[in-house]
């Protein structure tokens, strides 16, 4: 009986041809991968600490020249405000000192009209000067008058004293925000450069191993 065999050169029949990858290729795309990555990574931790940087600087000179400073420890006790008395006659200069002046503000704004808004007291402001011209067109006597202009210009005053400290308070609250902002690119800053480190470590290594597989294939 005769035994039938299959030559190396043809292929058996319902088999696909295998493709070899050599391994010193897939270190190559390995390590070339990775040395891009940590490149990339140490680009993003330099635009990341500049970034963070910029806006320490830029919310220190805004708020340094503002020249806003805190009351003393014994105003702020007075008022109720020890938790504030921490920052007690310091220069606003920092994101996290905005952040307690506004909320220094904030206390003032609750009691110029019971708790209300700069927008809350639009109406009542339109109202009151509607009262007055219409009393004066009546032709109301003149103590009536006097009255209702004097609530009207307490409105008023209430009303433009809401939107300054409302204005400051918003200011501060968005330096405090661009301060949180760059404090978080800083950390995110220092976690790139621990990375690319990482990554350029491992580069490393990939190129060693790379030599001692195309002097082993040699």
């Amino acid at each position: 009986m005769t035994a039938i065999t299959h030559s190396p050169s043809v292929p058996i029949a319902g088999t696909e041809p295998s493709v070899a990858v050599r391994r010193r290729t897939i270190d190559t795309v390995l390590t070339a991968s990775g040395a891009v990555f940590a490149v990339v990574l140490l680009a993003a931790g330099v635009l990341l600490t500049w970034g963070s940087n910029f806006s320490e600087d830029y919310v220190y000179d805004e708020l340094s020249s503002q020249n806003i400073a805190f009351p003393p420890a014994a105003a702020l006790e007075e008022e109720g405000r020890t938790d504030l008395v921490q920052y007690a006659d310091a220069t606003v200069d920092t994101g996290t000192e905005a952040e307690a002046y506004a909320s220094f503000i904030d206390g003032h704004l609750q009691q110029v009209a019971d708790g209300q808004t700069y927008a809350d007291l639009g109406a009542p402001e339109r109202a009151a000067n509607t009262a007055v011209e219409e009393a004066t067109a009546s032709g109301a006597p003149a103590d009536e008058i006097a009255r209702l202009e004097g609530e009207a210009a307490e409105i008023t005053g209430q009303r433009n004293t809401l939107f300054k400290g409302e204005t400051l308070r918003g200011l501060l609250l968005s330096a405090f925000a661009w301060s949180t902002v760059g404090r978080i690119a800083g950390i995110a800053g220092i976690l790139a450069f621990v990375a690319a480190g990482a990554m350029a470590v491992l580069v490393i290594m990939g190129v060693r191993h790379h030599h001692k597989t195309v002097a082993a294939e040699r």
